[in-house]
């Protein structure tokens, strides 16, 4: 693949547009599970799993759009300490205009990438938490099962639930 000033532009602009999308649907994820809310929890998983894949899709294309970009750079910047040159000291060797638009970009993406794996990380740690509280709740009630779980119909459940509902029967 060359370079192409205006394809490198486009990737970076769908992969910002995808990250505020997944961070949405993240976001509504995050406030169903907090109301307890269940319905349509499936589809929004499918959802962040689709654009997941089309965000690494995008980001095959702009890796190989940086390939061409390293290509372009003068062999000195190529290797530097035997390390890859960083995407700021190759777009130094661009026009100015193209250089700074392509650099508020890229910096765009880098911190909608840093939000939105700060925003996973903490509904990760709230959901461990959960798992964690609830298994302790479990032990104090329930001590003679010694943490293990049983279906409806008696039979211990293997392994570790992937979701569990709390029932009351009367």
């Amino acid at each position: 693949m060359n370079w192409n000033y205006d394809a490198c532009i486009s990737i970076f602009k769908r992969e910002i547009s995808l990250l505020e999308k997944l961070s949405l649907v993240q976001d509504s994820v995050h406030q169903a599970v907090m109301a307890r809310e269940w319905t349509d929890f499936d589809w929004k998983i499918a959802e962040i799993n689709q654009l997941g894949e089309e965000f690494a899709l995008l980001d095959k294309e702009r890796v190989q759009i940086f390939d061409a970009l390293k290509e372009k750079c003068t062999p000195q910047m190529r290797i530097q300490d035997d390390k890859e040159p960083s995407f700021y000291s190759m777009a130094m060797n661009l026009p100015t205009d193209e250089c700074r638009e392509l650099s508020e970009l890229f910096r765009l993406l880098k911190m909608d990438t840093l939000k939105f794996k700060i925003q996973n990380e903490t509904f990760t740690s709230y959901l461990n938490e959960v798992k964690n509280i609830t298994a302790a709740w479990l032990e104090a009630v329930f001590p003679s099962q010694g943490g293990r779980l049983y279906t409806m119909k008696g039979h211990q459940v293997s392994g570790e639930p992937q979701s569990m509902i709390l029932n009351h029967r009367v």
